[in-house]
């Protein structure tokens, strides 16, 4: 039996056939149609999906089903009630897709699909509780509890970006809060923290202020910069201390750091560990931190998954 595993991006549809077992027998990918709302979404990853089954001279049967990520808050019913990077507003994305495609659907938050297929077949192979935590342009996260994403009532499970970590916050995230994890372990946060740090600092840097990336950033780290380090600690102390607090919560066995910044590699690693393991609770104390390993495959990985388990 085979699945086919989708994850919606805002530019590309990346899709995947699988094998049970998760082995990759074909990956492709289509553009993102986000034009009238994203009305052609659905029906070209049904059109992409038919034209592989005839490829690969498949029956229905010989299919378990289809598994989508996708950008937003996903209910346990397979609705979407907003997406702003593919225009949906209210859509029933499992109910259409099946009607479409005459297969099962599986439908869940990118995200959270993303750690399912860390999970699965990446950094967090061999665990059941986990916490995935992508670091890019902003800070997504997928906690895995027992096996099983955590969803939530309203498909908000795992939104560790809008942890509150900072009280005396006057500038807003772009969620409309104040203070979220976010705004300073995102890559766009880290620029921004370094930007900060760059504007009051008389030491001789690498650094240029003007332009400074979160890989500039690090970089620096890995080259001995004393200001780039004390950008990457206070980066850290940001996101290990809101992970210490998430921990009290889920107790993971295992953070899985993912994301553009990860790219970065292991010099990643203490700056998180250090401060977390400053602040958690002496039953969280005995996790791992770890980096993703499935890089662009984690969608598609994930989605089949969750097909799979469904």
């Amino acid at each position: 039996m085979k699945c086919f595993g989708v994850d919606v991006g805002g530019t590309t549809v990346k899709m995947g056939l699988f094998e049970e077992d998760g082995t990759i027998l074909d990956k492709w990918e289509i553009a993102t149609d986000i034009s009238e709302e994203g009305k052609a979404i659905l029906p070209n990853i049904a059109a992409s999906l038919e034209k592989k089954i005839e490829e690969h001279g498949l029956l229905k049967e010989d299919i378990i089903g289809v598994g989508v990520g996708v950008p937003a808050p996903v209910t346990s019913e397979g609705i979407v009630n907003g997406s702003a990077n593919l225009g949906w507003k209210y859509k029933e994305v499992k109910r259409e897709l099946e009607e479409m495609t005459g297969l099962k659907a599986a439908i869940g938050n990118d995200a959270n699909v993303a750690a399912l297929g860390e999970m699965w077949k990446g950094g967090g192979a061999g665990e059941k509780n986990m916490v995935m935590v992508t670091l890019g342009t902003g800070v997504g996260g997928g906690v895995i509890i027992g096996g099983r994403v955590l969803v939530g009532e309203h498909g908000g499970g795992g939104e560790i970006g809008h942890i509150c970590v900072n009280y005396e916050e006057t500038d807003h995230c772009g969620c409309g809060n104040r203070g979220c994890l976010e705004q300073y372990a995102s890559a766009t946060g880290i620029v921004r923290l370094a930007k900060q740090k760059l504007g009051q600092e008389m030491r001789p840097t690498i650094l240029n202020k003007e332009d400074v990336t979160a890989k500039d950033v690090f970089d620096a780290v890995k080259a001995g910069d004393e200001v780039a380090k004390e950008i990457a600690v206070a980066f850290g102390r940001y996101l290990g201390y809101g992970l210490a607090n998430l921990a009290t919560v889920v107790d993971p066995a295992v953070f899985v750091i993912g994301g553009g910044v990860s790219k970065a590699g292991e010099v990643l690693i203490p700056y998180i560990r250090e401060p977390y393991m400053e602040r958690a609770f002496f039953a969280n104390r005995n996790v791992k931190f770890v980096l993703a390993e499935l890089g662009n495959d984690a969608g598609i990985c994930g989605s089949a998954k969750l097909v799979l388990d469904d």
